[in-house]
């Protein structure tokens, strides 16, 4: 093992998904919690996704960080602490390692725990000097992190993830965020913004079907984590823009009337049901300043893209 990697295990994941899928499939109108579409192979579909033609929220965020880097770098200022939520393949920090200013640490958290270990792996032979906290956890979750001092930490958050809460669990995610950091401790956030609704709808539903795939490998690993019985081929992807909601929608529709078991429980499905699997909330620029203002942080900058198709949000804790 690298000397520069220390990980850190704090997901119960098995007592965690057991009742949260098993809530999820007995309510009126069933749903699954996004996060449980990050298995290993759910991590590789979602890096699959990030590079297709028509997904712009991946390529338009790393062209603001790349454009806007050394801005970004000076706005945060000397910082020994980089955190990130659902850090992924580590693809979008590596602009911020290179140019924030006496950066001594790099704490990736992720649930996906080989992807996480393998990203950091890899991530330490580029930056051999850095002290990498590998932390395997549930950022939705109260986390508390192995943070020993008092030094200026930012917390890292891409690719408009918070929009996969609504907006009571967002306004939430963003007060316990604050409460990890001291005064003037910062939040690089990137949000994904409104605009045409055939943009969003071909966004999420991609000609090649790697979305689709995604979507349905949830299926597949609540069948090799709960014993499920899910038969993928009699369900398919749905995804389009709610603009009564400001979000899209994701949903799985059966095909067919059938039975499922899940962790020795029989959960029905008629024709046609959904299962509700992610919302992606998107925010004007104003909307989300409004939201971190109320959650205890001061907007301090915020960049965009030509378009105007995505933002990144600098913020500090008030």
């Amino acid at each position: 093992m690298s000397q520069q990697v220390k990980s850190y295990d704090m997901y119960t994941k098995q007592h965690n998904m057991h009742q949260e899928v098993l809530s999820g499939l007995s309510q009126d109108k069933k749903t699954l919690q996004a996060k449980y579409f990050y298995d290993q192979r759910g991590s590789e579909l979602f890096e699959q996704i990030t590079r297709q033609p028509e997904y712009y929220l991946t390529r338009t965020e790393l062209e603001i960080l790349s454009q806007h880097q050394v801005a970004i770098a000076d706005c945060i200022g000397p910082v020994h602490t980089l955190i990130e939520y659902g850090s992924g393949s580590s693809r979008k920090i590596k602009s911020l390692l290179s140019s924030l200013h006496q950066l001594e640490a790099y704490m990736p958290i992720d649930i996906s725990k080989e992807f996480l270990i393998q990203s950091a792996h890899q991530l330490s032979q580029d930056y051999p000097t850095l002290d990498i906290k590998a932390v395997c956890g549930d950022y939705s979750t109260p986390l508390v992190l192995p943070i020993e001092d008092k030094l200026k930490k930012v917390i890292f958050f891409p690719g408009s993830t918070i929009g996969n809460f609504d907006p009571d669990e967002a306004a939430a995610f963003l007060s316990r965020s604050c409460q990890l950091l001291e005064k003037g401790d910062g939040f690089l956030i990137g949000i994904d913004t409104k605009k045409a609704a055939s943009v969003l709808d071909e966004a999420y539903n991609d000609q090649a079907g790697v979305t689709a795939q995604f979507n349905l490998n949830i299926l597949q690993h609540i069948n090799e984590s709960l014993e499920g019985t899910f038969d993928l081929t009699w369900f398919e992807h749905v995804a389009f823009y709610n603009e009564a909601h400001g979000r899209v929608e994701m949903h799985l529709r059966s095909r067919i009337d059938q039975l499922v078991t899940v962790a020795d429980q029989t959960f029905s499905f008629k024709q046609g049901e959904t299962i509700h699997t992610e919302n992606s909330y998107k925010y004007s620029v104003d909307d989300f300043q409004v939201l971190a203002r109320q959650n205890g942080f001061t907007p301090v900058t915020c960049f965009t893209d030509r378009n105007q198709y995505f933002s990144v949000h600098y913020l500090e804790k008030t």
